[in-house]
């Protein structure tokens, strides 16, 4: 049976997907995911916070999407866990 985990955003600020503009995102849906792998980046006043991963899994979906605002708590992602 599997469990679904979302993965929260840390604090306020911008959510990006990818490193940097040019680059490609850390990760896709569908993708295999371990635990501690980046799915994104929370950006505060020019300060990059990394979002891992807390469970291994499949990433379902992103609920943000690249460059949008957050709120701490808000879900980010869903992992789906065996």
């Amino acid at each position: 049976m599997s469990t679904f985990h979302e993965i929260q955003s840390p604090l306020p600020g911008t959510f990006y997907r990818q490193p940097a503009p040019d680059a490609a995102p850390f990760k896709t849906e569908g993708q295999a995911i371990a635990v501690g792998d980046i799915l994104g980046l929370v950006e505060v006043m020019k300060q990059f916070s990394e979002v891992t991963a807390e469970v291994a899994g499949t990433l379902k979906s992103y609920l943000v999407g690249n460059g949008e605002p957050v709120d701490p708590g808000q879900p980010l992602a869903v992992i789906e866990s065996d």
